[in-house]
């Protein structure tokens, strides 16, 4: 019997699938997202098989399937892109990010499941992760404007392009209130950017205002004595990024007659945050900073 005990467990050995040595988990930044924000998926691939795997080379290598509650399979435009081929040894892993968003049609609020599956070639092998489960949610809109693009150098004078700021709210988890600015066409049925501002506070609400180059100055308490003074140009991209703190003052925006849009009340505070960064100087929260020249903020270059 001992002998027999012992075949058996030779042949396991044998015919267990080198692909069980190595494994692939996917996880999340977040377990909720807005239609249109980035679903930044991140795939771990953990190697024991005592080989060194060669991966990256062909286009589906790794590929991601999204399925809704309801076990229907969301539709996708493409495979999210992972490029660059590399070696991972035997005892080592590596971490593959994409953004899933642009390549599936998962804009309806509801629970969903995202799995990732790695093609191991050699081995004629596909290895499956389990599902990570998220949620699709709504967000209550707050403010709305249109802007017109800033005409480059050297364009003659033609129609410009319409976009509008939006921006939203939602509860995370039911108990956080996060604020998020939303970039469409004039129509809002062409979405290029939902991007999550912060956190804020429930008794306070944001104060936005757009300047003479299509810049949204966003001003917006996310701590009980705390303001978040953030720029987006018309792409979408932060260009400006500070804190304020409630001192003696309440920070507020402040249009100036050239139609550029300053903060005034509050007193400055440096955070490693800061955009443009401060040369020269330590991080430190506590540390306030003497009142800094407002920051000329350019059209986007072409």
């Amino acid at each position: 019997m001992k002998r027999i005990g012992l075949w058996i467990s030779f042949l396991l050995a044998v015919l267990a699938p080198a692909s069980a040595q190595v494994t692939v988990e996917v996880s999340l930044d977040q377990d909720q997202f807005l239609p249109g924000e980035a679903i930044i998926a991140a795939v771990r691939i953990t190697n024991r098989s005592g080989q060194t795997l060669r991966l990256g080379a062909d286009v589906d290598w790794l590929t991601f399937s999204i399925e809704s509650r309801d076990r229907e399979v969301v539709p996708k435009s493409g495979e999210a892109p992972v490029t660059g081929e590399f070696l991972l040894a035997s005892s080592k892993v590596a971490t593959k990010r994409a953004d899933l968003a642009p390549y599936f049609s998962a804009s309806v609020p509801g629970g969903y499941s995202v799995n990732a599956t790695v093609q191991i070639k050699e081995w004629n092998r596909v290895i499956t992760s389990e599902p990570r489960k998220f949620n699709i949610i709504e967000g209550s809109k707050l403010w709305e404007q249109e802007i017109g693009l800033p005409q480059t150098a050297g364009a003659t004078n033609s129609t410009p392009e319409v976009r509008k700021y939006i921006l939203q709210q939602a509860r995370y988890l039911k108990t956080q209130l996060r604020l998020y600015l939303r970039l469409t066409d004039a129509s809002g049925s062409k979405v290029f950017r939902v991007f999550p501002v912060g956190s804020m506070v429930s008794f306070g609400q944001p104060e936005p205002q757009v300047d003479r180059f299509s810049n949204l100055h966003l001003l917006y308490q996310d701590k009980p004595h705390a303001f978040n003074y953030t720029v987006f140009n018309p792409d979408g991209q932060v260009v400006v990024h500070q804190t304020y703190d409630y001192i003696n003052t309440r920070p507020r925006l402040h249009p100036e007659g050239d139609g550029r849009i300053t903060v005034t009340g509050g007193t400055r505070r440096f955070t490693p945050g800061d955009l443009p960064e401060i040369k020269g100087s330590t991080a430190d929260d506590d540390k306030p900073l003497a009142p800094v020249p407002p920051v000329e903020i350019k059209p986007p270059k072409p």
